[in-house]
């Protein structure tokens, strides 16, 4: 299900988040004149690089957050087409000819029902780019949020998903994709402000759940836990087409 997040937090902290996005937007061959959707677009940041890849071309940016998706609109202008959208129900009048998705798949608990619908907005062999969280991902900071010991939290398996790279090829092919391609690669991020990162970027769904007046300490609890301050990431890279 779509959520919302603090939009302004988020793009003061999501550099780490941006610089790997460039990485997978560079996997994504461009002439220049093609119509891309970016699944999970947040501020904008990355979507921005895109537009300038297009100077001919088309961007449909979507987003499950309202207040990420008025940052884009703001950032982006009148060029891109910017919509709040569940990409498990999405839908375009016109199909797409690549898809970009970074730091996103992670957060949607049903991959069948998303790889269903991005196959469905892809033209025949169209181009699947895109980058997640991966099993084993934060797995310091997951440990550290049990060791918290919120009781709000307590028996709720937490936001994510995250898929093995055999899992997922297997789900992109049996769904008929083709080329499929799929891999892990680790990142360790150091912010400048590791409470902020992580009360914004890592627990910004618990948050929510827990009560206001526990949410400070929660956070500081979770920091206090970890072995250090930087988060290891395992990312899951993908690469398909929709066969033609």
């Amino acid at each position: 299900m779509p959520r919302d997040w603090d939009a302004a937090s988020y793009q003061r902290v999501s550099a780490p988040l941006e610089a790997m996005g460039r990485d997978v937007l560079d996997r994504l061959e461009l002439r220049g004149d093609e119509r891309v959707l970016d699944a999970g677009c947040g501020t904008g940041r990355v979507t921005a690089v895109l537009l300038e890849r297009l100077p001919r071309g088309e961007v449909v940016a979507v987003d499950g957050s309202p207040s990420m998706v008025e940052q884009a609109r703001e950032r982006l202008g009148p060029r891109a087409d910017v919509r709040v959208a569940d990409l498990t129900e999405l839908a375009l009048e016109t199909p797409v000819d690549a898809v970009l998705s970074t730091a996103t798949f992670h957060w949607i608990d049903d991959h069948d029902r998303l790889f269903e619908r991005l196959h469905a907005v892809l033209k025949p062999g169209g181009r699947l780019v895109a980058q997640c969280g991966g099993e084993g991902n934060i797995a310091a900071v997951r440990a550290a949020i049990d060791h918290a010991g919120e009781p709000a939290l307590a028996g709720w398996p937490g936001p994510w998903h995250f898929a093995s790279p055999e899992a997922t090829a297997a789900r992109l092919e049996r769904i008929g994709f083709t080329g499929v391609r799929t891999w892990r690669t680790e990142v360790r991020v150091e912010s400048e402000d590791p409470r902020e990162y992580l009360a914004t970027v890592i627990l910004g769904s618990h948050l929510p759940r827990v009560p206001a007046e526990r949410r400070e300490a929660f956070v500081a609890a979770v920091l206090a836990e970890l072995p250090e301050p930087a988060i290891q990431y395992v990312r899951l890279n993908v690469l398909a087409e929709r066969a033609a």
